[in-house]
């Protein structure tokens, strides 16, 4: 596997039968009513537990740290197999963080009896979290230099032996998830459509993905009003930059070997670097954090660099439709009529549904590529927030089997899913009089399932799977990510795509 270049920079990874110079270590124990013999200063530990009334078994779910008597830090924690693996990941992530919270230069894994799944989960826990988001700070938070791996247990010639464990897909989970974190973390001065297009570029070119961008001249030109409509309210360059340099970038992979089997897939990404609202402005409180609006891009482009330094077998096109939605004498507007790029026409209700419009042109593109599959990531609503919270995201299915995959995919990578009706009769409330079909209602009613139901306009019969992101942010981390930006779908869509493919 070939570890795509810049990208986020994990800390070294190193096994060795010897990580006793951490100063930081985190001890994975089986479950058990005891502490292990095998646990290094097992008496100090018994003590702790003793002075604290807490029983060895509940470290399942609640690790142990402590201050040890020479000057280090460690933590206990007991991984229960039959756990589902979100609690899994969210007790390693309660494990690690006070440990990584004092910035330590290395830090070691200690497994005791444990199976190497739960190494390889540990290992994820502590790079996806050893690495800082981006901060402009005068004293910035150090990442962590090297992640020690225990190569065997401590004390025991018999326990599970990691020397030649292969940690790869670990790492490429945990790049990826810190790509699309990093990229959702960067201030809309740093990351507007132009600068976000050049970051593209050079990814695509040190990675060798193709590249392809739509710009917002050409789009016009295509009848791409739908996604015109939106770009139309930037000039961010104040020099008669058409569109703020919004445009559709289209990445393409292929694995090396073209084999019989290789799937064709469609990834589509929402790419709003800033949501005004447009005329219909956002308050101060709504419009904060509106940079993350492209969210779902970065998670698209995410799954697709994973899915290429993993080497799964599916050719991979990644469209991200990238712009602004600003308030200007150029912005569309509440009644404008725009004509999307597969002739349908729209009667715009609300300028701050921008999501929906950019994406229903860029899954028109997508879907005439004729792929097996078709995903796209939306920060889209707020009512898939009211219905879930910041915990699960939403997902829509054109059919059965293909909902079954997505939970599935949910319990398998640890981030949850829930799934969404889409019925036919939901969308009379999109009639237009004026139009073939409403942008969405003013009601606001059930608008996380009229928005599926309106991009369903665009995709026709591709077998097809809509994920609102609503668990994109989650206040104090969730499951294995610390931070408030989760990287959630990364992993997901990994874990979707290699039980698509049977390369699980």
């Amino acid at each position: 596997m070939n570890s795509p270049a810049h990208f986020p920079a994990l800390p070294r990874l190193t096994v060795t039968a010897n990580p006793a110079k951490a100063a930081h270590t985190l001890y994975l124990l089986p479950a058990g009513k005891l502490l292990p013999d095998a646990l290094p200063e097992l008496e100090f530990w018994q003590k702790v537990l003793k002075r604290k009334a807490v029983k060895p078994a509940e470290l399942v779910k609640t690790p142990l740290v402590a201050d040890l008597p020479l000057g280090g830090r460690a933590a206990l924690l007991m991984i229960d197999p039959v756990a589902q693996r979100f609690d899994r990941l969210t007790a390693l992530r309660k494990a690690l963080m006070p440990l990584l919270e004092e910035s330590p230069e290395t830090l070691a894994l200690l497994p005791l009896d444990v199976s190497a799944a739960a190494v390889q989960d540990a290992v994820y826990v502590a790079l996806v979290n050893g690495v800082p988001l981006p901060a402009q700070k005068k004293k910035p938070a150090k990442a962590l230099k090297e992640l020690l791996v225990a190569a065997r247990r401590p004390a025991s010639p018999k326990g599970i032996s990691f020397g030649h464990a292969d940690f790869s897909s670990a790492q490429a989970l945990a790049r990826a998830n810190l790509l699309a974190r990093e990229l959702t973390a960067l201030p809309p001065n740093q990351l507007d459509p132009s600068h976000y297009r050049q970051r593209l570029r050079s990814l695509a070119k040190a990675s060798g993905w193709g590249i392809e961008e739509f710009d917002f001249r050409q789009l016009r030109k295509m009848g791409a009003g739908a996604f015109c409509a939106v770009a139309q309210g930037s000039d961010a360059s104040g020099k008669g930059d058409e569109g703020g340099a919004a445009a559709i970038v289209r990445l393409s992979w292929r694995p090396k070997k073209q084999a019989h089997g290789v799937k064709p897939l469609a990834l589509v990404g929402k790419g709003i670097c800033y949501d005004t609202g447009g005329h219909n402005l956002k308050p101060a409180k709504y419009m904060a954090g509106m940079h993350e609006d492209m969210n779902g891009s970065a998670v698209a482009l995410a799954i697709l660099a994973a899915a290429a330094e993993l080497e799964l077998p599916v050719a991979i096109d990644c469209w991200l439709a990238i712009a602004k939605n600003h308030i200007s004498p150029t912005a569309y507007a509440q009644g404008d009529i725009v004509r999307a790029l597969n002739g349908t026409t729209i009667e715009v209700m609300h300028t701050d549904a921008e999501g929906r419009m950019v994406l229903a042109d860029t899954l028109a593109l997508a879907v005439k590529q004729k792929p097996q599959l078709l995903i796209d990531f939306a920060t889209l609503t707020g009512s898939m927030h009211t219905a879930l919270g910041q915990r699960y995201s939403g997902v829509f299915a054109s059919d059965a089997a293909l909902a079954a995959r997505a939970v599935a995919a949910g319990s398998a990578s640890g981030e949850r899913v829930c799934v969404f009706p889409q019925d036919a009769d939901y969308e009379a409330a999109l009639d237009s009089k004026v139009a073939d079909i409403k942008q969405c209602t003013l009601e606001g009613d059930a608008d996380h399932i009229l928005a599926a139901r309106f991009l369903g306009r665009f995709v026709g019969k591709t077998p097809w799977l809509h994920v609102d992101l609503s668990a994109a942010s989650c206040t104090g981390g969730l499951g294995a990510v610390g931070t408030d930006l989760t990287g959630f779908g990364v992993a997901w869509g990994i874990a979707l795509l290699q039980d698509w493919t049977g390369a699980g």
